[in-house]
């Protein structure tokens, strides 16, 4: 078999991030900013200051998660 020379280098994926709900996002008092980010079919809670809650399939979870996290900030 011979080796494909005519191959293209292709830059990796990094999938964009999907579009924002507007309850999506919550403001902590102690500067936290959170929101919720899709990868794929999982939805997870992302901060400011870079803490990640789990991934899950449940949007209103990952909110749950994020108000735990500024809460507990």
């Amino acid at each position: 078999m011979d080796p494909h020379t005519k191959a293209t280098q292709v830059a990796p994926f990094a999938p964009a991030p999907g579009p924002r709900h507007p309850a999506d996002t919550a403001q902590a008092p102690a500067g936290h900013t959170t929101s919720t980010a899709e990868r794929g079919s999982f939805c997870l809670a992302v901060c400011s200051c870079g803490w990640t809650g789990p991934a899950r399939r449940s949007r209103d979870l990952a909110r749950r998660d994020a108000t735990r996290h500024t809460s507990a900030a």
